[in-house]
């Protein structure tokens, strides 16, 4: 069984990309991932599933309870014998199953049944909070050992709600649920927002959003925002984003930071889906496998070093099927590998670089406790870089290297007998 403590934050300052690595920055990071169909049917068994995300040393795992998929029925209304007001379907297998395995799990509740919002579509909005709060409640009474919520998804995109308001976002859906869970259990973290990174047709841009929900009086305890990239084939973990729009990307991350913190003083951030397409199979906003790869490293010190962001998912394990889906997996639609399957186990990024040495970061995450490694260069040939070293107890380190731009670098642990995929020295 997998039980991994949240990885803690380095405690020397490094001045390198946006954030220095100091002590104002988060305590402890989560990282996990999102893949609801894969959870539930993907290929091979619950249990095999589970098994692969041991070995890619998940913290958390982010699962979706569909409000119109459970409570088909209004809650109360007259049923066959035997009926209940909730069924809850797979969730029950898969998030017992991650609790087995000592995978924390952030629950989202999305999507309201016709009885509940007058007939419409599920993106549509509870017509009476208090409603969606009966939902909220039941939920933490099935699974009470889940501590950690958000409350919808993307609800400044008319996609995923009807209105885009976030007047009736706070009135409708948070509020009352932040009141249910609570009351529910008192150790829970709500968090609100959920907000993707841009306004889309019919929608809000995050700021906007954040700042009407403000108004609207919202309570919450942590934010959640969605920081995929505006222009993914040209924009990176850290470069590339608009700093004057109002949209919030990882690569404009410090907006995120000040808007909330000017919203919520000292509330904290999740960052709970995020990831890049690739080409193939996504020929047009997809990136190359390797590149893919590289950015699953960038993020992970982006966020190791933001102050006060706590967690950073990843979409998804495996490839959609459909090519309209989401081509952001581990592995294809065909069960093929992809680089970036290494890089989430084992990630590494370039902290800073003079003249011919360069100081990487990077973890070993399947485990917990202080990890072995070692690193390799290769300048003509690979060859080692001084002999095993040990992580720290969060499974992350910070080496420098004898090699400068152009060198590749890797890691490779022991215990796994596995390596990150290379990373070239900027």
């Amino acid at each position: 069984m997998m039980i991994r403590p949240a990885l803690a934050t380095l405690i020397v300052c490094v001045s390198a990309l946006a954030f220095p690595l100091c002590a104002d920055a988060s305590s402890g990071v989560r990282f996990g991932i999102q893949d609801d169909a894969w959870l539930a049917s993907g290929p091979g068994t619950l249990e095999s599933r589970l098994d692969t995300l041991d070995r890619l040393g998940v913290d958390v795992v982010r699962y979706a309870l569909r409000w119109d998929l459970i409570a088909t029925k209004r809650p109360g209304q007259p049923r066959w014998s035997g009926d209940p007001a909730y069924q809850w379907g797979a969730a029950d297998g898969v998030l017992k199953g991650l609790r087995a395995h000592g995978i924390t799990a952030v629950v989202d509740l999305r999507f309201a049944p016709e009885w509940a919002n007058g007939g419409k579509r599920p993106n549509s909005l509870p017509e009476n909070g208090s409603d969606f709060a009966n939902f909220a409640a039941a939920a933490q009474n099935r699974f009470p050992w889940v501590r950690d919520w958000l409350i919808w998804n993307e609800p400044n995109k008319a996609g995923f709600a009807r209105p885009v308001s976030p007047e009736a976002y706070v009135r409708r859906l948070l509020n009352p649920a932040y009141a249910a869970l609570h009351a529910a259990n008192r150790s829970v973290r709500v968090a609100g927002g959920v907000t993707g990174p841009r306004a889309g047709a019919g929608g809000m841009s995050p700021v906007a959003f954040l700042r009407g929900m403000k108004a609207a009086g919202a309570r919450l305890d942590v934010y959640a925002h969605h920081p995929y990239p505006e222009e993914p084939r040209s924009e990176t973990p850290t470069s590339g984003g608009c700093a004057r729009c109002a949209t919030i990307t990882m690569a404009t991350l410090e907006k995120l930071l000040r808007e909330v913190q000017r919203a919520w003083p000292g509330k904290h951030i999740w960052l709970t889906e995020y990831g890049y397409q690739t080409n193939p199979p996504d020929r047009i906003l997809g990136v190359p496998q390797t590149l893919q790869a590289r950015y699953i490293g960038e993020a992970a010190l982006r966020v190791y070093r933001a102050p006060r962001v706590d967690m950073l998912i990843h979409f998804l394990v495996r490839d959609d099927p459909l090519a309209a889906g989401w081509q952001s997996g581990f592995y294809t639609v065909g069960g093929r590998v992809k680089p970036s399957y290494a890089a989430f186990r084992f990630p590494l990024a370039q902290l800073s670089k003079a003249g011919a040495s360069t100081t990487v970061w990077g973890q070993i995450r399947p485990r917990s406790g202080r990890q072995q490694y070692r690193l390799r260069v290769f300048r003509g040939g690979w060859r080692w870089v001084g002999g095993t070293a040990r992580t720290d107890a969060r499974g992350s380190f910070r080496r420098t290297v004898p090699v400068g731009k152009g060198a590749k670098v890797r890691v490779y642990s022991p215990r796994d007998r596995a390596y990150s995929p290379p990373l070239v020295i900027r």
